[in-house]
This record gives C-alpha cells, sequence and structure tokens, in this order.
C-alpha cells in the first residue's frame, strides 16, 4: 500500500466516525466511499467505526471485484454506480438520521421550503422506491432519485449525499439533515410555504458562482 492509498484509506475512516459523531448515524448502519484510482475505496461491513482502522477498508474495482477476504459494505453497489455513473462525484456517505429516515419512512419527498435546497441541485430532494438494501434494484431506484441531484431519500430506510470530495459530501449529508429537521419542525407549527420552482432555480444558478458551488452541484442540464 503506497502513501496515497493510505491517505485515502485514513480519510474513509475519518468520514465514517464523523458521520457519528456528528449524529448522522450509529451503529453499524452507515458507510462511506470514495473514489480511487480504477475503483474505490468503502467502509467495510458491519464493523463499528471506533474499531474500524485503514487496513479494514475495501479496495473495490468498479466490476465488483475486491479482496476475497475482505467484505464490502452491503451497500457497495449504489456507492459503485453512482461513482461510475456520475463523474462529478468523488465520494458517497450514506446514513440513517433521524429526521431523513423519518420522511423516508413516511415516502416523502422534501419540498423547497428553504432557499438551501437549492445546494442540492433542485427544488426539492426526491425519495426513492422502497427495495431491498444491497440490492441492484435499490441502486437504480437511487440513481433515478439523484437525476440532478447530489442527495436523495431512500424510502423505509435512509438518505445518500454524494459530492466532489468526502467533506463535501458530509457537509451535504449534515444540510440535508438540518433541512429535514427544520420542515418536520414547522409542520408542528403550521403550514409551511414553499418556495416556487423559478426561485429555486434562480438560486441554484447564483450558487453555481457562489462559494456553494464548492459543495460539488449536479449538472445544470437535468432538473
Amino acid at each position: 500500500m503506497d502513501r496515497d492509498e493510505r491517505v485515502a484509506r485514513e480519510g474513509v475512516v475519518a468520514a465514517a466516525r464523523a458521520l457519528d459523531a456528528q449524529g448522522l448515524n450509529r451503529g453499524t448502519s452507515g458507510n462511506v466511499s470514495v473514489r480511487f484510482r480504477d475503483g474505490l475505496l468503502i467502509t467495510p461491513s458491519g464493523l463499528p467505526t471506533e474499531k474500524m482502522g485503514p487496513d479494514d477498508v475495501v479496495r473495490l474495482a468498479f466490476d465488483g471485484t475486491h479482496t476475497p477476504e475482505q467484505k464490502p459494505s452491503s451497500e457497495w453497489r449504489f456507492h459503485r454506480d453512482i461513482l461510475a455513473s456520475r463523474a462529478e462525484f468523488g465520494a458517497v456517505v450514506h446514513a440513517h438520521p433521524v429526521y431523513c429516515t423519518a420522511f423516508a419512512i413516511c415516502g416523502q419527498a422534501i419540498p423547497a421550503v428553504h432557499y438551501m435546497i437549492a445546494a442540492f441541485g433542485g427544488p426539492n430532494v426526491r425519495c426513492a422506491p422502497y427495495a431491498p438494501y444491497g440490492t441492484a434494484e435499490l441502486s437504480d431506484l437511487a440513481l433515478a432519485a439523484l437525476v440532478g441531484r447530489n442527495v436523495c431519500l431512500l424510502a423505509n430506510h435512509g438518505m445518500i449525499a454524494a459530492g466532489d470530495s468526502l467533506e463535501k459530501a458530509l457537509w451535504l449529508a449534515v444540510e440535508l439533515e438540518t433541512l429535514c429537521q427544520q420542515y418536520a419542525v414547522a409542520r408542528q407549527i403550521g403550514t409551511p410555504i414553499v418556495l416556487s420552482d423559478d426561485e429555486i432555480n434562480e438560486t441554484v444558478k447564483r450558487f453555481r458562482s457562489y462559494g456553494l458551488n464548492a459543495a460539488g452541484l449536479p449538472r445544470p442540464e437535468t432538473q
């Protein structure tokens, strides 16, 4: 293992631990991947982050092959498929944060109740239909929900955030959970006011020339 790979593996471990530290994940349910050379590096299956080290991170080729003695996250398919099909993304995080998952359990998309939704690429955050975890069907549904977006919910499951780096993917995950929490509280107070598609699309354009473009907004032609 060369220095570049060691650094990349350490980054995956740090990101996985950050999901726990920021309250986005608990136990062994979350997973993290980063693009690396001809494939990706991904967290292993079923290993708590406090016990995870760089050597535990699994190197996975885009054809799905990996070192036989290691077992990648059960969700390796959508990590692989997102990174293989979306060149603008360099990292993917998946977790089960409380508010994101609550809306996912209800099968509800998140509308444009705050202008920060534009950081996700468009006027809503879609919720992909349910499919069993780890399946090709779930991966296909996730890819469809991510068209023109960098985040999505997974029905009865959790959320996905993808960015050009691990730092950006984690930032998006935090922003999505924050928005879901705000939306949940607003619904308890009254009827949330939803901004128009035109208002959000204008904000998306503004974000592309602002510092938030560092979040890695999706391609503009697919809304």
